[in-house]
């Protein structure tokens, strides 16, 4: 039979909801442990990846899954990998916790870091210590690393008639250290700033500096006979990205130098070289493009296609001119080319905020995608000016294009939009598909067609004969324009699950179900059945690379029920059409690897009350075993019962549901103090194990534990009334709970950050049903956040209002009334609720003055409002000690006003300010 959650873990939630349980505390929430840097073999036997607490030490872990069985661990074990033979599973190791927190600013740059390879077959550890960077062959033969101190020969004397040709800072020259690891000899080369270690066994090819730059080389070591050759040994030679074969002998790298001190304007040459017969050879730009030291190289799986960046030429750079003589103190050009001066002007695509946020990417380090066909020995050039961005695979035949220059203007007011194209990687050429779409299309293998979503309708277009079709009008019974969307702009689809790898069919999802539709007929045929069970259908896809679906493939899906909000796995096979349900229960399932090259899939599962540890199982899901038990210590706490679905009424009388998490104690009838967390749609988090960290939001373990119980409710908006639909629906929902016997209606609080921090704050304006609310970085002022800047993408905010998440839908000048009426500030003296606001004073998406807006209009009236500065902060708190402090507070407030606790000094006299001393 098929894995079922209920038939293993149905004891979990028995004895969950039994007093005698231990509250859980703030200091409990650091212990609990997530896995990061999964790593999986590609013949599926060894699992490896880092075990990270909230606060502490990491502990690398490695597991033979033919044994089910953890071989070893690495404390404080870090970024986890393995070999392409998964011969190795090999950590960084971290310095401790104590260390990095206790140490200085300069002590920190000082600080090391380990390697650590755990021989998989054995379980033995070798440690390498002081190591800045690594590479291990795919065989485990090999090691190349650079020790993280000054090589040998950075402390000799220099010359002082010998010129210096200055290294970029971020060039580090160090010692690099060539390990076998079947003899443990080593080799050690100094002053090297890269390297690359072939992934089979030819050799090293290192870039290597000497004290003044003069005498650079660029070498490789042959690894079969030990010996060193110099390919290159010329003044400030250097070179960048090095990427070797899959398959053969030949390495590609950028080469350069550092003669030219500009390093925008310095020219690097791809280059190629075969380490079995020393044959070079350098693979041209077209005329007038050249490649930078930061250009990327990657190779295509079977070594066929390079890949590689370059940029067209750039303008010789400008005079700077500078005070030099007593004449220049005077000279006009040279005084006014000192000032700071940024012209904003009217014509500009972009206001200089944002120019300024994307120069770096857009002209600083801008790269073209560019491609080399070794065969051919072709250079395409696949990105330029008029298709500015690919989406780049490997492996594909076919790249979509994409050029949004001609609407960056329109980004400021409706949002992102772009012209979309299909690039044929073997000649460059460029199809034309959609122009001013906001919704990215998807593109066949073949090249031959594509698909998008534009006005309500799914369009099939034939690339060569410009052709297109509404495919989604024959399909009456299927809803393929998203009918959750409640923004003032036009409704995107459900989106596209890939292509048959023929191009003969496209695969599409509606609002349930999976669709295909035949490329040339436009014929659709539905594949799931999610309308009849209220279950939404779609793909996993575990390969990234993966261009196309075999015909006869199997396909893996998410079955998420939209009613109950549990999350099953099925497969689908396209061949015979069959689709079977393989991980289902009251739970959620997630598929989050696939063994390249073994039928080996990891799993996860999880609810309120089970962390998604680790299961693995092959593609007949007959058996399934549980490898990991990441946090243990879930059971000894009164975590609280199984959540329920509530269900109640939206603004315009629409069902809406929400997920109710009592106490572990709780009895029927008793009345209860209740924060409401809550952002948009909520109750899709029925079934997740709740994160556990302290940050801008309630720990719901943390309050139903001790005593509250927590609410997550749906909210659908009302366009032009964002502030009022919200409000009322928030209403709708509290006095659910209170019929429901379970809120006692004096104790009911709101607990919202950013867009839900802005509800909150205008919720209390309408309504005293609340008796505490904590809101986080709120819009209060609809009319002055209108004209402000999001400073970390630098846009202008008008999008937001007129297209975006806040929703009026005109303009300012057009309704200035609107603007007005769902803005919590204008409506200050009608609060009565006690309200806790928090900022980040470098918030880069609202600006911190709206909080000090709607702090200041409350004062003013003589309000109950707090107003927490958090120094330093963008819109969600990083800093560790302000996570902690105010999610202490956070419970602090809420235990005051809606448990009747004493108040700490902090909420009745505040806190004065005091200088640094």
């Amino acid at each position: 039979m098929k894995y079922t959650y209920s038939l293993i873990a149905a004891a979990l939630f028995s004895g969950q909801a039994m007093a005698n349980k231990a509250q859980l505390e703030f200091s409990d929430v650091f212990d609990f442990k997530y896995a990061q840097g999964t790593q999986l073999a590609e013949d599926g036997k060894v699992l490896a990846f880092s075990a990270t607490p909230y606060r502490g030490n990491a502990q690398g872990q490695v597991y033979n899954l033919a044994t089910n069985k953890l071989i070893s661990t690495v404390e404080r074990g870090t970024k986890a990998y393995l070999n392409k033979s998964a011969t190795w599973a090999a950590f960084i190791q971290a310095p401790t916790l104590l260390a990095q927190e206790t140490a200085t600013k300069k002590e920190k740059k000082a600080l090391t870091k380990n390697l650590v390879l755990i021989n998989t077959q054995n379980a033995q550890q070798h440690v390498f210590e002081q190591v800045k960077d690594y590479q291990l062959s795919d065989d485990g033969h090999w090691l190349a690393y650079r020790e993280d101190k000054k090589s040998q020969s950075d402390d000799k004397a220099k010359s002082a008639d010998t010129p210096t040709i200055t290294a970029d800072k971020k060039d580090k020259a160090l010692t690099l250290v060539i390990v076998d690891l079947k003899t443990n000899q080593t080799q050690r080369f100094e002053n090297v700033v890269n390297y690359g270690l072939s992934p089979a066994e030819y050799g090293v090819l290192f870039s290597q500096h000497d004290e003044t730059g003069a005498n650079n080389q660029v070498q490789y070591l042959d690894l079969n006979n030990n010996t060193v050759s110099p390919l290159f040994s010329e003044p400030g030679v250097t070179v960048s990205a090095i990427a070797w074969h899959p398959y053969s002998s030949i390495v590609a790298f950028n080469l350069g130098n550092y003669v030219n001190e500009d390093k925008r304007r310095r020219s690097y040459d791809v280059t190629l070289w075969d380490a079995n017969i020393d044959k070079l050879s350098t693979i041209d730009s077209p005329s007038g493009w050249y490649s930078s030291k930061t250009a990327k190289l990657e190779w295509s799986d079977q070594g066929e296609r390079l890949y590689f960046e370059n940029r067209p030429q750039l303008n010789d750079k400008a005079k700077e001119l500078k005070y030099d003589n007593a004449s220049s103190l005077r000279d006009f050009d040279t005084i006014r080319q000192q000032s700071g001066l940024q012209i904003w002007h009217n014509q500009d695509p972009e206001i200089k905020t944002r120019e300024q946020n994307t120069w770096k990417k857009t002209n600083r380090e801008r790269q073209y995608q560019a491609v080399y066909h070794i065969e051919s020995k072709k250079v395409i050039q696949l990105a330029d000016e008029t298709v500015r961005d690919v989406t780049l695979n490997t492996e594909a035949d076919y790249l979509l294009g994409k050029n949004d220059q001609p609407y960056l203007e329109k980004v400021m007011y409706e949002g992102f939009y772009a012209d979309y194209y299909a690039v044929k990687v073997s000649t460059g050429a460029k199809g034309y598909i959609v122009k001013d779409s906001p919704n990215q299309p998807t593109l066949s293998p073949t090249g031959r067609h594509a698909a998008y979503f534009l006005h309500d309708q799914l369009w099939l277009k034939d690339l060569h004969q410009q052709k297109e079709t509404a495919v989604s009008k024959a399909v009456r019974q299927a809803i393929f324009s998203d009918d959750q969307h409640d923004y003032p702009r036009p409704n995107p689809g459900y989106g596209f699950a890939g292509w048959q790898q023929d191009g003969s069919t496209l695969y599409a999802y509606s609002k349930y179900d999976i669709w295909a539709f035949d490329s040339v007929t436009g014929d659709a045929k539905r594949l799931t059945s999610g309308k009849e069970t209220n279950t939404r259908y779609r793909v996993i896809k575990l390969d990234p690379k993966q261009v196309g679906f075999g015909k006869d493939e199997t396909l893996y899906l998410s079955a998420f029920n939209l009613q109950n909000k549990q999350t099953h796995i099925a497969k689908l096979s396209l061949g015979t059409g069959h689709i079977e349900t393989v991980l289902k229960g009251q739970a959620r399932f997630d598929l989050v690897k696939k063994a390249k090259h073994a039928n080996k899939l990891i799993f996860t599962q999880q609810t309120y009350h089970q962390f998604p540890d680790y299961w693995q199982t092959d593609n007949q899901f007959e058996t399934s075993q549980q490898i990991t038990n990441l946090n243990p210590q879930v059971s000894k706490f009164a975590w609280g019962q199984k959540p329920e679905l509530i269900q109640y009424k939206g603004y315009n009388g629409e069902n809406l549901q929400g997920v109710l998490i009592k106490p572990a104690d709780y009895k029927p009838g008793q009345q209860l103090p209740v924060v409401i967390y809550f952002y948009r749609y909520m109750s899709q988090r029925m079934y997740d194990f709740p994160k556990m960290e302290l940050n801008h939001r309630p720990n719901f373990p943390m309050f139903t534990s001790n005593g509250y119980a927590i609410f997550l409710p749906d909210i659908r908006f009302e366009i032009g009334k964002p502030g009022p639909s919200s409000t009322q629906t928030l209403i709708n929902a509290a006095q659910k709970l209170i019929d429901l016997g379970v809120a006692d209606k004096n104790k009911i609080g709101l607990q919202g950050h950013s867009w839900a921090g802005y509800q909150s704050a205008f919720a209390v304006t309408q309504t005293d049903m609340f008796k505490a609310v904590v809101s986080g970085a709120p819009v209060s002022n609809m009319t002055s956040a209108y004209s402000g800047i999001r400073l970390k993408s630098g846009l202008a905010r008008q999008f937001q209002y007129e297209t975006g998440q806040s929703r009026i839908g005109k303009t300012l000048a057009e309704a200035p009334e609107l603007y007005i009426e769902n803005s919590p500030v204008f409506f200050a003296d009608k609060v009565n609720t006690p309200i806790l606001l928090m900022f980040g004073d470098t918030d880069g998406a609202v600006p911190w003055q709206e909080g000090i807006q709607y702090y200041l209009a409350l004062r003013r009236h003589n309000k109950d409002a707090i107003f927490l500065q958090y120094e330093g902060e963008p819109h969600h708190l990083k800093q560790f000690p302000n996570q902690v402090d105010f999610s202490i507070r956070m419970m602090e407030y809420f235990d005051h006003y809606l448990r009747g606790m004493p108040a700490p000094e902090w909420i009745t006299t505040g806190k004065a300010y005091r200088p640094e001393s």
